[in-house]
């Protein structure tokens, strides 16, 4: 079946997106490019999910081709890819470190990391999807973990934003709070909202069926869209109880956030892939054939330009300029973007695609 470009052009989305909030400068920022402290939901809270979702869509379209076939060297390319991108997150945490001249790196070492969450999350959804290729038994697998992690929360005071949070206390014991996320108590990439970010992962998996079915763009169009409107009505009356909530990853995010990422994809392959209007989006489509790449190399470079006071000495230029600090910062973060595009311009004409 034709490779769907709309595939490609959401995750370049999601990493020029990613890139976007993640390299704001100063204190005034656009609320839109700023996380949520707790409860609720912003544009920039999108992203994460967006990805995490994009991971279980490309899964399903990867094992497809070994027709979820158990192997030895499946299984260790599994095992590889999820050792390989923890162990990215946990590096870019020592990189970070050791080019502001930390101390002690070792003994302050961050472990959770998003590249960490993906991770973990993608490893298991993996192994599931080996052995559960149904539709509707991953969504019921999905389902069942989501309202495992509710009962979790709802037992474990999981929507305390101090150390009396189950998260915390897991993540405190397991790891030791020397090694944890230091501006929160809670840390948002911590291990119990594994749990969560695996059915999050299987709702991709089941999107990514419907994409490739062997029927008409209509009918699998209406699939995903079907999917999408249901969940997120059940993400949404879900909220009242247990509020949208990135940092712990609460089952409302999860089914909302899939909801809004598989209504978007639906929409890219009516557009791009149906009817063919694919030339605006050359630029995404580069970004997303190199995403995750481009991502660990934006935050590896992005060190390096704090470390050398690259970006206020920019932002200071823009304020000179008279233009806003909401502005100033936002330029910043696109001049980096289109760097990184540049990167991955020449990437895509030498046709080096780097898979992580």
């Amino acid at each position: 079946m034709k490779r769907l470009i709309s595939l490609d052009v959401l995750r370049g989305i999601t990493i020029f997106g990613m890139i976007l909030v993640n390299n704001g400068v100063g204190e005034q920022q656009f609320s839109t490019l700023q996380h949520v402290a707790w409860n609720g939901m912003t544009p920039c809270d999108l992203v994460f999910p967006f990805f995490l979702f994009i991971v279980g869509v490309s899964m399903y379209l990867s094992m497809k081709k070994t027709e979820f076939k158990p192997s030895m060297p499946l299984v260790w390319k599994i095992i590889r890819r999820t050792i390989i991108l923890f162990a990215l997150g946990t590096l870019l945490h020592a990189w970070d470190a050791w080019i502001w001249g930390e101390e002690n790196i070792l003994e302050n070492l961050r472990i959770w990391s998003v590249l960490g969450r993906i991770a973990l999350a993608y490893g298991i959804a993996s192994f599931i999807l080996l052995i559960v290729h149904q539709p509707r038994q991953l969504l019921s697998i999905a389902f069942v973990l989501l309202a495992l992690y509710s009962i979790i929360i709802i037992c474990g005071n999981g929507y305390a934003q101090d150390e009396t949070n189950l998260a915390a206390i897991i993540d405190r014991a397991l790891v030791g709070e020397a090694h944890l996320y230091h501006k929160s108590p809670v840390d948002p990439e911590g291990l119990l909202g594994v749990i969560s970010s695996v059915a999050h992962v299987l709702i991709g998996v089941v999107i990514g069926k419907f994409m490739i079915e062997k029927t008409d763009f209509d009918s699998r169009l209406t699939k995903i869209f079907t999917l999408a409107f249901t969940i997120g009505i059940i993400g949404y009356l879900v909220s009242f109880g247990l509020p949208l909530n990135k940092r712990i990853w609460s089952p409302s995010y999860v089914l909302v956030t899939c909801s809004l990422a598989s209504g978007i994809l639906a929409l890219l392959i009516q557009i791009i892939d149906k009817s063919g209007h694919d030339r605006w989006c050359l630029p995404f489509r580069i970004f997303g054939m190199n995403a995750l790449f481009l991502y660990v190399l934006s935050e590896a470079l992005a060190a390096i330009l704090w470390r050398m006071s690259i970006p206020e000495a920019v932002y200071s230029f823009f304020l000179s300029m008279s233009i806003s600090p909401e502005w100033s910062s936002t330029l910043y973060a696109l001049l980096l973007d289109s760097f990184m595009l540049l990167i991955a311009w020449g990437m895509w004409k030498m046709k080096w695609f780097i898979k992580l």
